[in-house]
């Protein structure tokens, strides 16, 4: 098994150094690391090519010419990537020594897991412990608990669960996920582990094997994950904050829709018409629910069809989400 890693650096020289330190130190080293700069204006370029010098494994550099952001950036990274198994890295985090052998370890023993996501101690910008895990913000035990009874995909339509900087996954489900869309809901993590976990089985592993480091320059962090957990209630609840949801979600199942469609028609999954089936539904559910009438008396009807059809219940909150739609200002 090749093992790659798709690692993407921006302004990233203050903390950059001590993660490919902890790359290095991997029991089990990778065949390769890919670093695509977004076009970093700092000391970034000269510590990975002074890194490159001394690594016991192929470095190789890129450097954009125009900043193409992160998820596009992890985009690329991940499309130059040769190796069988791709694992996802920041640049400001630091890696348990035994991480890379951990994944392997998984991917080696199921070959039905098509993706990996592991937990992660919380640190503070000195690499001190701030006396909490991951995934005490980011998933939740009953999300833990569909998971690992191979549920994967009903948490992810619903919100990512899945942290880039911990997760793993087979190369050959590039086919599927990329190009990456722009305007969904959703970056880069969010969108492979959702794509993935429709045609795949997901291992989601409660060790921490990466130390996932807080500081006030990072992109996203625990404080954003934890807004992303409560879901909708930490949304803009304007009525028009409340549109622009549902439609970037509608957006996001409808790429969907076409990346299920292609790997189903291509024969290698032969079981993705129930997939497809929920993803329609959902999408008609917040196509609803994002176009709701001003008037009251004329939202009823609406409201009824997806209490019927058992839509509230299964893609939202029950009545407690039909009561919200009744009563809100729209």
């Amino acid at each position: 098994m090749k093992i790659s890693l798709a690692l993407c650096t921006y302004n990233g020289a203050q903390h950059l150094a001590e993660q490919l330190a902890s790359i290095a130190q991997q029991i089990r080293r990778p065949d390769e690391l890919i670093v695509c700069d977004d076009h970093s204006t700092d000391g970034t370029a000269a510590i990975i090519q002074n890194f490159a010098k001394s690594a016991d494994f192929e470095v190789r550099f890129y450097r954009n010419r125009q900043q193409l952001g992160s998820t596009q950036n992890f985009a690329k990274a991940i499309d130059l990537c040769n190796g069988d198994v791709i694992a996802l890295c920041d640049q400001d985090d630091v890696w348990s020594s035994f991480k890379l052998a951990r994944l392997e370890e998984v991917f080696s023993s199921r070959p039905k897991v098509g993706l990996v996501f592991t937990n992660a101690l919380v640190v503070d910008q000195n690499l001190w412990p701030c006396g909490k895990h991951l995934w005490d913000w980011t998933f939740t035990s009953k999300e833990q608990r569909l998971v690992n009874k191979g549920r994967a995909f009903d948490v992810l339509t619903v919100r990512n669960v899945v942290t880039g900087a911990t997760m793993a996954f087979r190369a050959n489900f590039k086919q599927f996920f990329t190009p990456i869309p722009e305007d969904s809901a959703l970056i880069h993590d969010g969108w492979i582990a959702l794509v993935i976990a429709a045609t795949a089985e997901v291992s989601a592993l409660s060790d921490p094997l990466i130390g996932y480091r807080q500081h006030a320059d990072q992109q996203l962090g625990v404080v954003r994950s934890e807004t992303r957990k409560s879901g909708l209630g930490s949304v803009d609840e304007t009525a028009a904050g409340r549109k622009r949801y549902y439609a970037a979600e509608v957006r996001k199942l409808n790429h969907l829709l076409q990346r299920l469609e292609k790997a189903r028609d291509s024969n290698e999954f032969l079981r993705l018409d129930d997939k497809i089936h929920v993803v329609r539904a959902l999408s008609a559910h917040y196509q609803v629910r994002g176009s709701m009438p001003t008037a009251w008396w004329q939202r009823c009807p609406f409201i009824l069809n997806e209490v019927l059809t058992l839509r509230y219940h299964r893609y939202s909150k029950g009545l407690r989400s039909a009561v919200l739609d009744f009563v809100r200002t729209w």
